[in-house]
């Protein structure tokens, strides 16, 4: 008697056709042996094998979702010592899904579709000593981020995702697309992704230096139209938009996103990319100096970042509320000049 052999079977014609993808070991769960696997895979066969240790259960071309799934339970594979998991439940364990294809999942317009996508990236952690294979590219990191669940799958966060894609491509147009595209589509905020790109070492190559340059721009755009919309939809006093502070015949204050003049209170928008290079700390450390000189004069700032517009306008607004109600009660700000900025 083989005591590898599952005493119960679940049969394989129970089996939906969403369902086509099996590991060996799920296979044996359904009372197929590897070398019984291996036969239905000969040429002419009604099976395939797509990666080792992975089968598609008919002949015809895979899908972009089979393909997917191959990928997925290839990278998830664990020790045979671990009883077969039913294919209902995704045996992928900390794999996920990065690179294009997720970004495709994510529903990227400018991402190619799945079944045009020559490998599927497959973020894992550097302690596997599994190996690429096939149609199965695997990215190794020492931490990973908590995945995004879509369609049932594990999916790289954007901003992850997006890293791992540019980290494989050259063209600088394509590049600046899926960037723009992360932005603009509401994907995500521009800071997510250049801390993601400053991890990897990716601002290193012109292009995508270049292409980050644009993404910030349009990261602080959209966050500025919130701004708009949020004094007006809140019903706030009209500021003066975009102004630069200067003391009478003195020194540059610098520059607001919106001012109260009769309260002395102003609005600055924290679009720092949060990197961890030397100019972005001294871009942060310029930026304390100014708020903090700013305040000594009387003046109350309060920062809003992007993500808090996009998240809903009405906490930043009733924020903004609260301290021109306050600057009632504080001493009057000393008087500065206003210019356009």
């Amino acid at each position: 008697m083989n005591h590898n052999t599952p005493l119960s079977h679940r049969p394989l014609s129970r089996l939906s056709a969403a369902q086509q993808v099996l590991t060996a070991r799920q296979l044996r769960g359904h009372g197929v042996t590897s070398a019984a696997a291996a036969r239905r895979c000969r040429p002419g066969g009604p099976w395939q094998q797509l990666l080792p240790g992975v089968y598609l259960l008919h002949s015809g071309p895979p899908t972009g979702r089979e393909r997917l799934l191959s990928a997925l339970l290839f990278a998830g594979r664990t020790a045979d010592s671990v009883p077969p998991q039913p294919e209902e439940t995704g045996s992928y364990g900390d794999a996920m899904v990065t690179g294009l294809a997720a970004l495709a999942l994510h529903g990227f317009t400018c991402a190619p579709p799945l079944p045009a996508l020559e490998r599927i990236d497959v973020l894992l952690p550097r302690t596997r000593r599994l190996r690429s294979s096939g149609h199965a590219r695997l990215v190794k990191a020492a931490a990973l981020p908590r995945a995004d669940q879509v369609g049932g799958l594990p999916v790289a966060p954007v901003p992850r995702a997006l890293a791992d894609a540019v980290a494989q491509l050259t063209d600088a147009a394509v590049v600046g697309r899926l960037l723009t595209e992360a932005v603009r589509g509401g994907h995500c905020e521009a800071a997510g992704v250049v801390r993601e790109l400053t991890r990897q070492r990716l601002l290193t190559r012109p292009y995508v230096a270049d292409a980050v340059d644009t993404l910030i721009a349009e990261g602080r755009g959209r966050a500025e139209d919130r701004l708009y919309r949020m004094v007006a939809e809140y019903a706030l006093p009209d500021p003066l938009w975009f102004v630069e502070l200067r003391l009478p015949g003195g020194p540059r204050l610098g520059g607001v996103d919106a001012y109260w003049p009769d309260h002395g209170v102003a609005v600055e928008l924290d679009c720092r990319a949060a990197g961890q290079d030397t100019y972005e700390a001294e871009r942060w450390a310029e930026q304390v100096r100014r708020r903090e000189s700013l305040e000594q004069l009387g003046i109350a700032v309060v920062q809003l970042t992007p993500r808090e517009l996009r998240d809903g306008l009405e906490e930043p607004a009733e924020r903004v509320r609260a301290v021109l109600a306050g600057s009632a009660e504080l001493e009057p700000s000393a008087y500065v000049v206003v210019l356009p900025r």
